[in-house]
């Protein structure tokens, strides 16, 4: 018995090589007397040589004049007189045979009987080959013989399978070919034994271990770096959000996608003093350390000019000549916005990012309208503030373009999107944060960075609310200012049953506040005191835009030791400019944890 033979077809070389032997014998019989006439004249053999090759190319139909290969000695050996079984057996390769519709065993060869042990013939696959069935192979049979059809099952593991001594285990792809098991001789060997012709299947396995092995080292290598880039990104943004005492907030990032490409999306909130809070959100587009890099730089400048207490569209117009600076091919876009309690509203400015949408407690959600300008590093656009209102009970949503971009649909379809999502998203911020996800459809296969940041102003009631208090006075000018003044904040601070201690340096600070503003301001001018579960909040404003600075006083001057007397006994202080003009000037008292 053996197999359907296979067989290199050569036509050209046999054809060319049965010539050559028909004609082997006239052709040396012819070449003798040329021989002797070459020896008797001293040239050789040489032109017998030639014409017996120009008789050859003459009789293959090949141009004499141009084909010059050398002529065989001998005919080529051909691949038909091999023996199939010979050839299966030294192939490093599993291969096995079976025939008939239960597949019985024709044939292994002895790398499979060196992974598998070896196997009868003549029995069944399924009793004599049960890592077949193991593989899932024994269906895969069952159609390659009704289909007639080779199929291929990819990487499957083999328990021991790799290695000289089966140390580790091996993975193989299996081809299964259908092939004719015939009855045309003496069996090759006891293990290859059939008694008639039958359809059979011819079962491939190559070892790919080492491709395996090679794919998921690199695949491990690839998720080491994802770890690493987005460790990275997460330590460019904030460890741990500031918390404002009137505002709750919260925020989220998920990287997209799952190469190890950075992004560039950030957030922050930054507590400014006299309660008031920054909160921005910015993306610097493409991906990539250059794209986190710029991220980082522009991160640290908005936490820097924020300190300076600007109105957002001066530190966007700050922002815009630094991002030109770290990188012009970079673009980035943010929003700016500052929360100011006493106002109840968002104030905010925008360089070509996304609307602001806020929630009312009824429910209904609005885009926070222009002005919005180009992305930062564009250079030679004027910024321009605009406002919102946010009193108690709203929230807000801040958040990059991941959250509502998709290939397949205008971009206003997902801010719609979202905000329908955030009319019905209740909870805490960071439960909201989660909501939006879900709803936006976002998972961790999202192809895009996604950051979102939420803030609410809750209503407080109850003993909350007893705990948050607002008192306001006018000052009019005048002799009698400082010491109304002295006397408003003294029954305020009594009321508010502040410790004696903090009583009397409250009113200190006022006096120095308003001296300070009589002085060096002009009307109108208005005290303010406000009081959250934190601190003590003091704040001066008059209608003179220029800023107070702390300078060191001579023992000889008699002005000049307010605002030092106020940096000492306060645990922060600052100024800013106003809106309609003028200043505000502020000192904030942090009270025991009770």
């Amino acid at each position: 018995m053996i197999f359907t033979r296979w067989s290199a077809k050569l036509p050209g070389t046999q054809r060319r090589a049965a010539a050559r032997s028909g004609r082997a014998a006239p052709r040396a019989a012819a070449a003798a007397p040329l021989a002797d006439a070459s020896a008797a004249s001293g040239s050789g053999s040489v032109p017998a040589a030639r014409a017996e090759g120009a008789a050859d190319r003459a009789a293959d139909g090949t141009n004499p004049a141009t084909a010059d290969e050398p002529v065989p000695a001998t005919a080529p050996p051909t691949v038909d007189a091999l023996s199939v079984h010979d050839i299966l057996g030294t192939l490093p390769a599993l291969v096995a045979v079976v025939y008939g519709p239960e597949h019985r065993i024709a044939y292994v060869n002895g790398a499979y009987a060196t992974v598998f042990g070896p196997r009868p013939a003549g029995r069944t696959a399924r009793e004599a080959l049960p890592e077949l069935d193991e593989l899932g192979l024994l269906p895969l049979l069952d159609q390659v013989l009704r289909g007639g059809t080779p199929r291929t099952v990819k990487s499957r593991r083999v328990p021991g399978g790799a290695g000289p001594d089966g140390s580790r285990d091996g993975y193989y792809t299996f081809t299964c070919t259908p092939i004719e098991v015939t009855d045309s001789g003496p069996a090759p060997g006891p293990e290859a034994a059939c008694g008639a012709p039958h359809h059979g299947v011819l079962i491939f396995g190559a070892d790919v271990t080492d491709q395996i092995e090679s794919a998921e080292r690199l695949r491990v290598s690839e998720a080491r770096q994802r770890a690493a880039a987005v460790t990275l990104q997460r330590s460019l943004l904030p460890q741990e959000l500031e918390q404002p005492d009137d505002l709750r907030v919260a925020a989220t990032y998920q990287p997209g996608g799952t190469d190890a490409a950075v992004g560039g999306d950030w957030y922050d909130v930054i507590t400014l003093g006299a309660g008031r809070t920054a909160l921005v959100i910015g993306d610097v587009m493409g991906r990539g350390v250059r794209a986190a890099a710029v991220m980082g730089q522009l991160r640290t400048a908005v936490r820097a000019y924020a300190r300076l207490d600007l109105p957002p569209h001066e530190v966007l117009q700050l922002l815009d000549g630094l991002a030109a600076e770290i990188d012009a091919s970079q673009i980035a876009t943010c929003v700016y916005a500052v929360h100011d309690p006493n106002e109840g509203r968002l104030v905010y400015a925008s360089a070509g990012h996304l609307p602001i949408l806020v929630r009312d407690p009824d429910g209904t959600v609005r885009r926070a309208a222009e002005p919005t300008g180009p992305p930062l590093g564009t250079g030679g656009w004027l910024h321009t503030s605009g406002s919102v209102p946010f009193g108690p009970g709203c929230s807000a949503v801040l958040y990059t373009d991941g959250l509502v971009e998709r290939r397949d649909k205008d971009i206003d379809d997902g801010v719609e999107a979202l905000e329908r999502a955030l009319s019905g998203a209740t909870g805490a911020p960071d439960i909201v944060c989660d909501r939006l996800l879900r709803s936006l459809g976002i998972t961790a296969a999202h192809d895009d960075d996604v950051a979102i940041l939420t803030l609410q102003h809750p209503e407080r009631t109850g003993h909350d609310a007893e705990l948050f208090h607002n008192a306001a006075l006018e000052l009019h000018g005048g002799t009698e200012a400082a010491p109304r003044a002295r006397a408003f904040a003294s029954g305020v601070l009594t009321s508010w049953r502040f410790a004696p201690e903090l009583h009397d340096l409250g009113v200190l600070a006022v006096s120095e506040l308003v001296a300070n503003s009589l002085q060096h301001g002009t009307p109108p001018m208005r005290l303010r005191l406000r009081r959250t579960d934190r601190r003590l909040i003091i704040e001066v404003t008059d209608g003179d835009d220029h800023l107070p600075r702390r300078r060191r006083a001579e023992p000889a001057d008699e002005a000049g030791r307010g605002i030092s007397i106020v940096a000492t006994i306060a645990s922060s202080w600052g100024s800013r400019r106003t809106p309609g003009g003028g200043k505000a000037v502020w000192c904030e008292f942090a009270l025991p944890r009770g």
